[in-house]
């Protein structure tokens, strides 16, 4: 597929690394040609010097033959212009990062007239997820999929564990309910496993399990299921506006500490329910100040990186029950994980699954709707994707037991008119049903059909 990058920063990069890698063509637009030459260099794609708003600029890239163009720059407004001019000349279908709160009722408006086929907010993105982890504490990571009703969640298995030595095909007398381990991590390998693997302290199993039955499982593993009542945020950015939002809206108080007097004045216009403290949320007598040791949850969103480890590391440090990290490096989420922050979140990583996921369903031969949803787990080592099957979709109304599936895949559920199924050997799917498929190989998969292996 013809795709084109308007903007090599840390998105528009990490889009380019991954596309090219699942061999799309790809042609790269900034106007830095050291940024531009360096990406071109590293991963053998065409690079185009220019104003990626310029019509000329687009022109000279090809866009009339374009598939599809991203425009993934720092500005909201030259990103919505990018995308109106791109489809003028031609560019089939088109993608903004928009990031500004004040767009979102506009681009729903707009739509049509701006050219759009889909807009991304990895800040808004990122705030979901530390809201959803904030619910269930005790999981390091939640995705959901069949629209909220099934979800992968990724549990430690600590010492002590009830689940510890224990082999999956008794996870059922353990758990009392119904759940799915599709994959383990294990220090730096990771399994899709069968039914007799046998789990380890220090393991982390990724579990599916229908919503209903997460807080059943939580309670019979006695996990930690202490309800977030009081939440501290360490950074005033957007994704501190939108998480505080949320979190508010559901009774939890919040409290955010950011350095900036201009954006507290912003923050406290806008949340008049948050308590917003101006302040060094680096300092250690600031957070003892304001109740670091005594918060149900700490978030690190300030705009560095090393800033957030250390502070998450600290806070886990002094106890506090559940600690969310911001990182934007997302090839080191494993090894920071590792140094015991908590839960990781990435806008960066979002945005860039949320457009892979759309670039999927367009090389889909089953047509745009087939991959519902995409999420990269195990930091990146495994991926989880939902299907629609439809009526070409083979091997349909067979029972799974006699589908020849390709290497290191595993159904891991199927929502047939409505309900959740975690399959079994005898389970089928039938056209209409979704599919939901973890895969550890290193191959893309962008449609049904191709997780078989005839």
């Amino acid at each position: 597929m013809n795709i084109i990058i308007v903007g090599d920063g840390k998105v528009g990069a990490a889009l380019a690394a991954q596309l090219s890698t699942e061999g799309h063509d790809i042609t790269i637009i900034d106007s830095n040609p050291q940024v531009a030459g360096h990406s071109a260099e590293k991963l053998d794609v065409m690079a185009v010097i220019g104003n990626g708003a310029s019509m000329t600029t687009l022109q000279e890239a090809g866009t009339d033959k374009a598939e599809l163009l991203i425009a993934a720059t720092s500005r909201d407004e030259l990103n919505l212009l990018t995308c109106l001019t791109a489809k003028k000349l031609g560019a089939k279908h088109t993608i903004a990062r928009v990031r500004n709160p004040e767009y979102a009722d506009q681009l729903v408006a707009m739509r049509d007239e701006l050219g759009l086929s889909m807009t991304v907010n990895p800040e808004l993105s990122a705030a979901y997820e530390a809201y959803q982890l904030l619910q269930f504490p005790s999981f390091l990571k939640r995705e959901s999929f069949a629209k909220g009703r099934v979800e992968i969640v990724a549990i430690p298995v600590d010492e002590g564990s009830k689940l510890a030595g224990i082999p999956l095909f008794k996870l059922y007398e353990i758990a009392g309910v119904q759940v799915l381990v599709c994959a383990v991590e294990r220090g730096e390998e990771v399994h899709i496993p069968s039914g007799g693997f046998t789990l380890e302290a220090g393991d982390t199993i990724y579990v599916t399990a229908g919503l209903a039955d997460l807080a059943k499982l939580v309670k019979n593993l006695k996990l930690v299921d202490r309800k977030v009542k009081n939440l501290l945020i360490i950074g005033g950015s957007r994704i501190a506006f939108y998480l505080a939002h949320r979190c508010l809206d559901s009774g939890v108080s919040v409290k955010i500490i950011e350095r900036d007097h201009q954006r507290c004045l912003e923050l406290a216009e806008v949340l008049p329910g948050a308590v917003i403290i101006e302040g060094d949320g680096s300092r250690q007598d600031v957070l003892d100040a304001e109740g670091l040791r005594l918060a149900d949850a700490v978030v690190t969103l300030t705009g560095m990186d090393e800033e957030n480890l250390v502070l998450s590391m600290f806070a886990s440090h002094v106890g506090v029950p559940k600690v969310i990290t911001k990182i934007n490096r997302i090839e080191y989420a494993d090894v920071f994980r590792k140094l015991g922050i908590g839960s990781v979140i990435s806008p960066k990583g979002l945005c860039c699954a949320n457009i892979v996921r759309y670039v999927r369903a367009m090389s889909s031969a089953s047509g745009i709707d087939s991959v519902l949803a995409l999420h990269s787990i195990v930091d990146g080592q495994v991926e989880a994707l939902e299907f629609l099957a439809g009526p070409e979709t083979r091997h349909c109304g067979e029972t799974l037991k006699d589908i020849p599936l390709k290497k290191g895949i595993l159904v891991s559920c199927i929502t047939h008119e409505g309900k959740t199924i975690l399959p079994k050997g005898d389970s089928r799917f039938y056209p209409g049903d979704t599919v939901i498929v973890v895969t550890a190989g290193d191959h893309a998969i962008s449609d049904l059909d191709d997780i078989f292996s005839d």
